[in-house]
C-alpha cells in the first residue's frame, strides 16, 4: 500500500462531499484535498433534514435488510454496505465527538437533537484534516487531461487534480459535468413527496392520523405498488411514512402519469375484509337502535369514521337496524378498499430527494470509480440511488463517500 502526495478535488459541499473529502484526507495525510462548493451555504440539506435534527442514519445493521429500503440502487449498495454501514457511521461520528441516539422507529439522530451538531462536526473534521474549502465557487466545466483533470471555475481560474470526486447531489450542473465526461444520466424525477387529493371533505380532517393503513397504487401491473404504515391527513391530501415510501417506490410511474392516479386505501389492514364485515354485523345486531355515526365497532378516529360512512351514503341520523346488506357491503368496501384520486404531488417539508442520476452500471461500487473515466469517482445523490425516509439517503451518502474518499488516495 502506497500513500502518494496526490492532488484531490471534491466538487459538492453537501454530506457526501464533506464525508468523502474527510475520508480522503484522513486516509492519506500527504494528499492535498480541496472541496469546492458552488453556494455560500455548505451542508444546506444536513441543516434542514429531520425537521432540523438531522436523521443521520437508521439502526438497520444487516446489509441484506438495509438494501430493502432503496427503491433504486439497493442491489449495487449490497457490497458497499458490507464495507461501510450504519455501525461504521455511528462509530465515525462517535470518534469525532458526536454520539447518536436511536428512536423507536429506528431513526438515528445526534443526542443534541440539533442538525448543527452534525454540520459543525463535519466542518471541524475538514479543518482538522487540512482540507482546503472553496465556498461560493461554481464550477463551469471539467476536462479530462492525460494525467488527471482540469477544472474551470466560474471566476475563470482553473484547478488541476489527479483524482476527482463528484458529489453534487441532484444539481443539474453536476449531471452536466458527468454527462460531458461520458456518463449516462437516468433522468431525475422527484421522490419522497406527499399526495394531493381534492376531496374537500377528506381535507377537512387535516391533522387526523392513523397508525397503520395499507395504500396501493391502482393499475401498476402484476406487481402492485403498496405500502403499510402510518398516514396523516393534511389540508392538501395525505402524508405520513406510508405515503412517502409509496411515492419513492412509485416515483417514475407517478411522474409518467403526471402525478394523477387512483389510490386504494385500506384503513384497517390488520383485519381481513370478512372480519370487518363480521364486526359491523355484531354492532348492527347489538346496537340496532343506535346511530351508526356514534357506534362504529371498529378502531378508527371518530371524525374519520363519520367521513367514511358519508362516502357510503349513510347519514348521521341513520340507525344500524335500518341499513340494508347492500349499504353494509358498501361500508365494508369503503373501509377496506376505498378509492381516492391523486391529483398532484406535494412537498416533503423542505427536503428534496430525487430518483435518477449517474447510471450505476458505469460505476465500480468497490471504489466508486467510474468505469468510463479513470480517476473520476462519485458519491451521494448524483448517483441513481435513492432511499425511503428514515436516514437511508444519508447512509448511502456516508457509505459511497467513504469508499470513494479512501480509494482515491490509497494505491495497492
Amino acid at each position: 500500500m502506497k500513500l502518494l502526495p496526490l492532488q484531490i478535488v471534491v466538487i459538492g459541499g453537501g454530506a457526501a462531499g464533506f464525508f468523502g473529502a474527510i475520508a480522503c484526507a484522513e486516509a492519506n495525510p500527504q494528499a492535498q484535498v480541496t472541496l469546492i462548493e458552488a453556494s455560500r451555504q455548505p451542508l444546506a440539506k444536513v441543516l434542514i433534514s429531520g425537521g432540523g435534527r438531522c436523521n443521520v442514519t437508521h439502526a438497520c445493521f444487516e446489509p441484506k435488510n438495509l438494501v430493502q429500503n432503496y427503491p433504486r440502487g439497493g442491489k449495487a449498495l449490497l457490497g458497499a454496505f458490507s464495507r461501510f454501514q450504519p455501525l461504521d457511521t455511528i462509530a465515525w461520528f462517535a470518534a469525532h465527538g458526536v454520539n447518536l441516539k436511536t428512536e423507536a422507529d429506528g431513526r438515528m439522530f445526534p443526542i443534541t437533537d440539533r442538525s448543527e451538531t452534525i454540520a459543525e462536526c463535519l466542518i471541524k473534521a475538514a479543518f482538522t484534516a487540512k482540507i482546503e474549502l472553496q465556498i461560493g465557487t461554481p464550477v463551469t466545466a471539467v476536462t479530462r487531461q492525460n494525467e488527471g483533470f482540469e477544472i474551470l471555475l466560474k471566476s475563470g481560474e482553473t484547478k488541476k487534480c489527479d483524482h476527482l470526486l463528484l458529489a453534487t447531489g441532484s444539481s443539474l450542473a453536476g449531471y452536466k459535468i458527468a454527462r460531458e465526461l461520458g456518463h449516462h444520466i437516468q433522468p431525475p424525477v422527484p421522490s419522497l413527496f406527499t399526495f394531493n387529493i381534492t376531496d374537500s371533505q377528506l381535507r377537512e380532517l387535516a391533522g387526523i392520523s392513523v397508525n397503520s393503513v395499507n395504500i396501493r397504487l391502482s393499475g401498476t401491473g402484476k406487481t402492485p405498488l403498496q405500502q403499510t404504515g402510518p398516514l396523516l391527513i393534511t389540508h392538501w391530501g395525505i402524508s405520513g411514512p406510508a405515503v412517502l415510501k409509496l411515492s419513492a417506490w412509485g416515483a417514475r410511474i407517478l411522474h409518467e402519469n403526471r402525478y394523477q392516479g387512483k389510490l386504494i386505501i385500506n384503513w384497517l389492514p390488520n383485519l381481513q375484509q370478512e372480519e370487518v364485515r363480521k364486526r359491523l354485523l355484531v354492532v348492527k345486531e347489538e346496537w340496532g337502535k343506535k346511530a351508526i355515526a356514534l357506534h362504529r365497532g371498529v378502531d378508527l378516529p371518530h371524525r374519520l369514521w363519520q367521513y367514511i360512512i358519508t362516502r357510503s351514503h349513510i347519514t348521521t341520523e341513520d340507525r344500524w337496524a335500518t341499513i340494508s346488506n347492500k349499504t353494509l357491503n358498501q361500508l365494508v368496501q369503503e373501509i377496506t378498499q376505498g378509492e381516492y384520486l391523486i391529483t398532484g404531488k406535494g412537498a416533503f417539508k423542505e427536503e428534496f430527494v430525487t430518483c435518477g442520476g449517474v447510471n450505476l452500471k458505469e460505476v465500480n461500487f468497490k471504489t466508486m470509480e467510474s468505469k468510463i473515466v479513470p480517476g473520476l469517482h462519485f458519491a451521494g445523490e448524483i448517483l441513481d440511488i435513492d432511499g425511503v425516509t428514515g436516514g437511508f439517503n444519508f447512509q448511502s451518502a456516508w457509505t459511497t463517500a467513504s469508499l470513494a474518499g479512501q480509494a482515491m488516495v490509497i494505491q495497492d
